[in-house]
């Protein structure tokens, strides 16, 4: 397996941080495109003089995401893991020229990037620790799914996990129509654009805290395409009828949600993107040992919440793995 991997190079956040490539199977995009895919994994390296640990933690991005949270990474050393990052294909490093950005027909084609992390982090760990936010979050609600009864997972964090569609029951009827009328002929066909709030509120150059690459991460996102909608709309589905992830389950979500198609000034205290009420109503569906914890004053991602309600989502974290994952 290892030398699917390319060798570590420095990595875009610092010198505490490497990065390596996963070069991947030919895909449906490589049909249309002639571009493989890959995936990019990121690591912390550990603070020097520090006892070697034998605990990883997985990160898992969300869409129009990626992995800039180097804050995240020094919390979990503190707590005593190892902090890896996958960057699915086609999304932040993983970005390749001739092939679109953040486009998929089918969430499950990341298992094999996953598959390959994990399998790679249990050679040399353990404890691993898969942690999803947003749409990367209802990959990894799948995936352990999927992959119940392996033992290649410990636990599953998830937060604020794209687990519906935002908006009323009428308004979620019309798409699950839309989508299905137009998902399978015209899987590329643009059905919407992100809102730049959101993303204008975190980024430094727009009065926010956090320094990410526009290329990666842009306010309006990359285009919305009705596959990918039907992707999704197909995994919450599943979510509706139940999964059996055999694995202690922390979900976490803000206490609110905010307006999401226009500017606001509780983007970064409340959920501008999904609703935290949707996500608490699904998220005992997803095993038989569920954690819900309500983050008060929380962003969407609640990692780059204000300063005190990031510490305390780290917190929460930290405490439920020392709690609930033996060793």
């Amino acid at each position: 397996m290892r030398d699917r991997w390319d060798d570590e190079r420095a990595d875009v956040l610092g010198e505490r941080w490497r990065a390596c490539t996963l070069h991947l199977r030919p895909d449906a995009v490589t049909r249309r495109t002639g571009v493989d895919p890959q995936a990019t994994l990121v690591r912390r390296v550990p603070d020097p003089g520090a006892p070697p640990t034998r605990r990883a933690v997985l990160y898992l991005h969300g869409f129009v995401d990626y992995f800039f949270h180097p804050h995240v990474g020094d919390a979990l050393a503190a707590a005593g893991y190892d902090t890896y990052a996958l960057e699915l294909r086609d999304h932040g490093r993983s970005i390749r020229p001739g092939r679109p950005p953040n486009e998929s027909t089918d969430l499950g084609v990341y298992a094999e990037e996953i598959d390959a992390t994990v399998r790679l982090l249990r050679a040399d760990h353990d404890v691993v620790i898969l942690l999803g936010h947003s749409t990367g979050g209802l990959i990894a609600a799948l995936w352990a799914d999927a992959r119940r009864g392996l033992g290649l997972v410990d636990a599953l964090v998830l937060n604020s996990p794209w687990l519906d569609v935002r908006g009323s029951r009428y308004e979620r009827q019309l798409l699950a129509r839309a989508v299905h009328a137009a998902g399978r002929p015209l899987p590329r066909l643009k059905v919407r654009e992100i809102a730049p709030h959101y993303g204008q509120a975190l980024h430094r150059d727009t009065g926010g805290e956090w320094d990410f690459d526009l290329a990666w991460k842009p306010h309006r996102g990359f285009p919305v395409r009705a596959g990918f909608v039907r992707a999704v709309r197909a995994a919450q589905a599943r979510v509706v009828r139940g999964l059996a992830v055999d694995v202690p389950v922390l979900v976490l979500a803000s206490d609110a949600a905010g307006p999401h198609k226009r500017a606001h000034d509780a983007l970064l205290s409340t959920d501008s993107v999904l609703d935290p009420a949707q996500i608490a109503r699904r998220a005992p569906l997803l095993g038989h040992d569920v954690t819900y914890v309500e983050v008060a004053g929380g962003a969407h991602d609640l990692a780059l919440s204000a300063a005190p309600v990031r510490e305390r989502y780290l917190r929460e974290v930290t405490d439920f793995l020392a709690a609930r994952v033996p060793g």
